[in-house]
């Protein structure tokens, strides 16, 4: 669940710290009002496409900070430790965009890259907007959602360890 969101020198928005309570969560507003906006820095901390036109103007930088709270067995939290990212604790995502267009990732404040981090990213949220239908046809998608629905998060987990067992298993019976 994502737990607190901080905007720093992103388009419009010079500083800005949302903390979310647990369930669902929704912007609304009338056009113009700045929805986009925070979608939009949301969406570059879970590693979307960043370019300096994003920094506000007369920053040299922007930044966006997402912090989730997690239920132990996350499948996020396994992807995380197989790329040797700790995240035992919490789990922060970050990224800092520059002026020169060039942007940095990290989690839990250890440098990662754009590709970790939208790997991460699309384990933790799911954004619907107006006409985006991209989830709807996405069945990875839709079994993370019914799982964890169902409260079977932790078996998932489970029985992904037990195939990767086998795996590593057939691995080695074949390098004989």
């Amino acid at each position: 669940m994502l737990a607190a969101l901080s905007i720093r020198d992103i388009i419009l928005i010079d500083k800005l710290d949302l903390e979310f309570a647990s369930g669902m969560s929704a912007f609304t507003g009338e056009t113009g009002a700045g929805k986009s906006i925070l979608l939009d820095a949301f969406a570059l901390a879970l590693g979307s496409r960043g370019e300096a036109g994003l920094v506000r103007s007369g920053a040299p930088f922007g930044q966006v900070t997402a912090q989730f709270d997690l239920p132990e067995h996350h499948p996020a939290l396994a992807m995380l430790a197989e790329s040797g990212v700790d995240a035992s604790q919490e789990l922060i995502l970050r990224r800092v965009q520059s002026l020169d267009g060039r942007a940095k990732a990290f989690i839990n404040e250890t440098p990662v890259s754009v590709q970790t981090l939208r790997r991460t990213g699309a384990l933790l949220v799911e954004i619907h907007g107006q006409h985006e239908d991209r989830a709807f046809v996405d069945a990875a998608a839709h079994r993370r959602l019914l799982d964890a629905y169902g409260g079977l998060t932790a078996d998932v987990a489970h029985v992904e360890s037990l195939w990767r067992r086998w795996r590593d298993a057939l691995a080695s019976l074949e390098a004989r």
